[in-house]
């Protein structure tokens, strides 16, 4: 029999976003295909009382809140694997952070290198915890989750690891609660007033998300425009850090009219933005994955993303790839998607459908839980 432990702390949050909701999806993914199987109990190790909605408990999936809480990665959870190292197999952790000493063997993931990147998007504290916990982390892992092929060549590349102890599990669409308010159809058109067709944005106002220089190649885009509808750009999501460059810019266009900021919209929202959009766009300067593009080809249209780092790996052939520092390119490739034919744009998003296929919670939570038995097989773990 194999015993697992788990840093569930990341799933363990009311409001998930980004590294939350991997860590949530890939837990419930783990128990899904574990469930009735005896040779595997797994322990999710917390620091709080566990959430409702995480997996129920049952025989083989249990959860333990270890204490203290302060200082949890450098004192609660080093002492608790010390004292229970003959118990656990492996620890497996979804976030950066792994315990500072540890008497079991791990495994660590790594979601992007942003902060080494653009180091100067990150208060200095964070990015000094960071950049030493991150190194630390990897270099005494016995193997490291990466979520895309480029962020684990950066990894490779960064920390000089061998290629074989890191290894990709992608994330997938997270699923939408069926208790989820529905929106009114009418709610873009009566609530938001957006009656002229859309160009969209999903996700954190910041830097790197390179809006600046969407907003001016949507400017561009409408110079040109000479059909009768007027394009619209909506931006949905949070404002985030260092948010200023992009709120000036909407706020100077000379389009400013036909742009929409509509702050955090839910889940439920977000489908329906989606699913009347022309296209939806990502041309961040670095993303370790991308699940907006996942989100616009499930939801039926078409994204555009920027041709470097993670992007091309997610949308393939299924959508429009640009130079995130080329406005004109991504104005001109406006003008592309808003001229396709219905059977040019129907086939577009086609290749979408075939190109979710390549990701699935079930698949990965099958490469993680192969990983965690090679790991103990090579701590000398035998299991008929």
């Amino acid at each position: 029999m194999y015993h697992f432990a788990i840093d569930g702390n990341e799933a363990n949050v009311t409001q998930r976003v980004g590294s939350n909701v991997y860590a949530f999806e890939l837990l419930v993914a783990l128990e899904e295909l574990t469930r009735g199987k005896e040779e595997y109990h797994w322990t999710v190790l917390l620091s709080s009382s566990c959430l409702a909605d995480l997996p129920a408990e049952r025989k083989g999936w249990r959860y333990k809140v270890v204490k203290p809480r302060p200082f949890w990665t450098q004192l609660g959870l080093p002492m608790y694997l010390f004292l229970h190292q003959k118990t656990y197999d492996v620890f497996f952790t979804p976030g950066h952070y792994a315990p500072r000493v540890s008497a079991v063997p791990y495994i660590s993931s790594v979601m992007d290198l942003g902060f080494l990147r653009f180091p100067k998007q990150f208060r200095k504290k964070d990015l000094l915890q960071l950049k030493e916990w991150t190194r630390y982390s990897v270099k005494h892992a016995d193997r490291v989750l990466t979520i895309s092929q480029f962020t684990k060549d950066s990894v490779v590349k960064e920390y000089r690891l061998k290629p074989e102890n890191v290894f990709v599990a992608y994330p997938s669409l997270p699923e939408i609660p069926e208790k989820t308010a529905k929106v009114p159809a009418t709610w873009i058109k009566n609530e938001l007033g957006i009656t002229q067709p859309y160009i969209l944005y999903v996700g954190t106002l910041q830097p790197r998300k390179n809006l600046v220089r969407l907003i001016h190649a949507f400017e561009q885009f409408s110079e040109h425009y000479k059909k009768k509808e007027q394009p619209q750009l909506v931006i949905a999501g949070k404002i985030g850090w260092l948010a200023n460059d992009t709120l000036k810019a909407v706020e100077r266009s000379r389009f400013r009219e036909r742009i929409h900021l509509l702050g955090y919209v839910t889940d439920a929202q977000k489908v329906a933005l989606y699913r009347k959009s022309c296209c939806a766009v990502l041309i961040g300067l670095y993303e370790g994955f991308g699940i907006p593009p996942l989100e616009a080809m499930a939801a039926g249209t078409l994204p555009i993303v920027a041709n470097t780092s993670s992007l091309p790996e997610v949308v393939g052939d299924a959508g429009f790839q640009v130079s995130p520092t080329d406005t004109e390119e991504l104005a001109t490739t406006f003008g592309k998607i808003f001229g396709l034919k219905a059977k040019e744009r129907a086939a577009l998003l086609k290749k979408g459908r075939l190109q979710l296929n390549k990701f699935s919670w079930k698949d990965s939570a099958q490469i993680i839980l192969d990983q965690l038995i090679q790991v103990a097989t090579n701590h000398g773990k035998t299991c008929p």
